[in-house]
């Protein structure tokens, strides 16, 4: 394809409005509790009363697994009633089942016997399901999408070139109702980032991975690609940009040639200037189009449009979410823990 859209529109500034106006008053308001310390216990800011038919009031967040590096990509696995998610730089995936510890799953669960030197993360980053049960793995050592079958644990690479170049260090993932799989690749994984002498790609690149095994660059101009999903109806492409000179969540529409139209649907840089822990990271949308997204300060709820909702905060950054449970729990990977958020059954329920 020809190069994609560009960052031109990166910079662009949100008319002062409504919506800025919350942004700037939740970020005051949650400020003193972030910062580089330890997390401190879960709280929720209702910033709409639309929350309210997302999650009953006084509903507590609680702390499901504890000790972990850095807490990252969970998937529920409903066939199996369990949690799974990643640990990138212990190298390890997690499974935690109701009443139990989370215990080691795969290990290693991305690349074995890297060189700390070359490779800063060697495991496995985001998770995924396929459209047959297999788990999909942003291998950010191994450079690569891998599948996994959970019963064998035989694993196979999906794909790890565009073009013929490796990867940089897949990072995350959304497999799309045809099978499509759209994921991130910037270079977190590479001990020396853009100047690593593993790094073959001249872009930090969006993809998709077709079920026939076509691969296409869809973005090539954003300098952290990170979280990604899609709407619910298919026709937007959600992009998290982890850049702390920029911070922000693009959007696109979307079709079958590619994607058009970028703009900038979170600025979070008044959040990341006021304090909030951590950047734009992993996302997930709502059956009825609900961004469930991670920004400086923790794990936000907003419209389509960008109208915030609820913040989960923890004082410390909250990198990724899933909905589980048949949508009646979000899961959060946040730093060293991983929280869990009853929802209020009808609103994500599938049954």
């Amino acid at each position: 394809m020809k190069q994609p859209v560009l960052e031109r529109c990166a910079k662009e500034a949100f008319q002062p409005g409504r919506r800025d106006i919350l942004f700037g008053a939740m970020a005051m308001v949650a400020a003193p509790a972030f910062g580089a310390g330890a997390a401190a216990e879960p709280r929720i800011q209702r910033l709409s009363p639309a929350f309210d038919r997302m999650v009953a009031p006084g509903t507590r967040v609680e702390t499901i697994a504890t000790g972990i590096r850095w807490a990252e990509g969970p998937v529920w696995v409903e066939a199996g009633q369990y949690l799974l998610f990643s640990d990138p730089p212990a190298n390890i995936v997690r499974r935690w089942r109701k009443g139990g510890p989370a215990v080691p799953f795969l290990d290693p669960s991305g690349a074995g016997g890297t060189d700390p030197k070359l490779i800063r993360e060697p495991g496995a980053n985001g998770l995924a399901l396929d459209r047959t049960g297999r788990l999909l793995i942003a291998n950010s050592g191994g450079r690569s999408i891998d599948r996994v079958d959970l019963v064998t644990r035989r694993r196979e690479v999906a794909i790890d070139r565009y073009q013929g170049k490796r990867f940089n260090s897949p990072n995350d993932m959304h497999v799309a109702r045809d099978g499509t799989i759209y994921f991130t690749d910037p270079p977190y994984g590479l001990t020396e980032g853009d100047t690593s002498p593993l790094k073959e790609m001249s872009v930090n690149g969006v993809y998709r991975l077709r079920p026939g095994g076509v691969v296409e660059l869809l973005e090539g101009g954003l300098t952290r690609p990170n979280g990604i999903a899609l709407s619910p109806d298919e026709t937007r492409l959600y992009v998290s940009v982890s850049d702390e000179i920029a911070p922000r969540i693009m959007v696109y529409d979307l079709d079958a040639k590619g994607v058009r139209n970028a703009r900038v649907l979170l600025d979070a840089k008044a959040m990341k200037a006021r304090g909030g822990a951590g950047l734009p990271d992993g996302m997930k949308v709502a059956r009825d189009g609900t961004l469930v997204c991670s920004v400086p300060g923790g794990m936000m709820f907003m419209t389509p449009d960008a109208e915030p909702l609820a913040l989960v905060s923890t004082g410390a950054p909250i990198a990724n979410c899933a909905f589980g449970e048949r949508g009646r729990a979000l899961y959060m990977t946040a730093n060293d823990r991983v929280l869990r958020l009853p929802l209020r059954a009808g609103w994500q329920s599938e049954g």
